[in-house]
């Protein structure tokens, strides 16, 4: 019942660097955008250069036609001049150039310059290509390692914001636990020497209605706080398993509620194949039978019904418990911590939320059929061993 401030901040550190991420999304994409368009404009004009350039020696050449012309050649461009047919003249080119048209061009990761000359004016040639490589695997990075900069950071700041704001909240629940604990404790005892009491004045001068109510509300009282207590040492303790016959356990708890299910005048029908043993936790299944059979009770009309059943069926031990009271307005809050259907019907509404973790720790089916207004079922399906 602590609370981990560490994983707290951790929890809560991650939620907002997520949110966060997710909201940054929409301007890094416009940035990555952007710096795109950016690039190609600068790989446009350099194209561009580079063509005029090549055409500037191509017109200092005519003038000197004694030497050979020693074509341009770059480390980061190709070029080559083609004829009014497409065919290459002179080319540095790999592959054939996607368009002829006038300007620049978008292939995949290349790009292209296209400038036409008069007929006959450069050797022949119709149309001069300049041609580059284009990689945005620099501004990928540059706006990842932003974008994990900015999260990172986030985290960082959240996690000791969160961790030094849970601080106070820790100090106050190890408080309360500690008070639990000891309440727990105090609470034990009384109810210890009211059980013995009423059950030797019993023994002595026979049972009444009023020594019934008094074991009632002890009882009950009992099962609160075995929930409680379970609750304080879940983490704390390991619940080993042992070999329970569960036909038996079941009879037990179906005994022991007896007094209270007297009380309000309901009766309990309890049809339990014999010799079915379980490897399982007596804790734990303890508070899987009790907390069932004690909300069985707690939500029947008086003067009703309670069927209970255990019996096996294709390798699983079926367990189920059948009222015909309120029924269930909200099956799927019920085992919510602290949520209770009626106010009125007492307890702390930690009862099936002990249930619920039990089950999942165990690979336990539990099905609930309830109409409401006219009962309710709980059936649990758990693995034979």
């Amino acid at each position: 019942m602590t609370l981990d401030r560490k994983y707290y901040a951790i929890k809560y550190g991650l939620f907002y660097s997520i949110i966060v991420a997710i909201v940054l999304i929409v301007p890094f994409y416009v940035y990555i955008t952007l710096m795109i368009n950016i690039n190609d404009t600068k790989s446009e004009i350099e194209l561009k250069n580079k063509g005029y350039e090549i055409i500037k020696k191509m017109e200092a050449y005519q003038g000197d036609n004694e030497n050979f012309f020693t074509f341009p050649r770059y480390n980061r461009y190709k070029a080559g001049l083609f004829d009014s047919n497409f065919l290459p003249l002179f080319s540095l080119i790999d592959q054939m150039p996607p368009s002829f048209e006038k300007g620049y061009h978008e292939y995949k990761h290349k790009r292209y310059y296209t400038v036409i000359f008069p007929h006959h004016r450069f050797f022949g040639a119709r149309y001069l290509i300049v041609e580059s490589d284009i990689n945005h695997y620099e501004i990928y990075k540059m706006a990842l390692l932003i974008g994990l900069s900015i999260v990172l950071l986030l985290f960082v700041i959240s996690y000791y914001i969160f961790k030094n704001f849970a601080l106070p909240f820790e100090k106050i629940n190890q408080r309360l636990d500690s008070f639990i604990k000891d309440s727990m404790h105090e609470i034990n005892t009384p109810l210890s020497i009211i059980n013995v009491n009423v059950d030797m004045f019993s023994r002595k001068h026979g049972t009444n209605k009023y020594l019934t109510r008094i074991k009632a509300a002890s009882k009950t009282l009992a099962t609160i706080y075995n929930d409680m207590d379970y609750l304080i040492k879940q983490d704390r303790f390991g619940f080993e398993k042992e070999s329970i016959d569960m036909s038996l356990f079941i009879k037990e708890r179906v005994a022991y509620f007896q007094d209270i299910a007297t009380l309000r005048q309901i009766n309990i029908n309890a049809d339990i194949e014999k010799d079915i043993t379980l490897y399982f936790n007596t804790t734990k299944l303890q508070r899987i039978v009790d907390n069932t059979i004690s909300n069985a009770i707690k939500y029947s009309h008086e003067k009703s019904t309670i069927n209970l059943f255990l019996y096996l069926k294709e390798g699983e031990i079926v367990f189920s418990v059948q009222d015909f009271g309120v029924g269930i307005e909200k099956p799927e809050k019920i085992f919510e911590r602290y949520y209770r259907e009626d106010l009125n019907k007492g307890g702390f509404g930690i009862g099936l939320n002990i249930v619920k973790k039990i089950i999942d720790e165990h690979d336990i089916v539990l099905n609930i059929a309830s109409i409401y207004g006219k009962g309710s079922t709980f059936t649990y399906h758990i693995k034979y061993s």
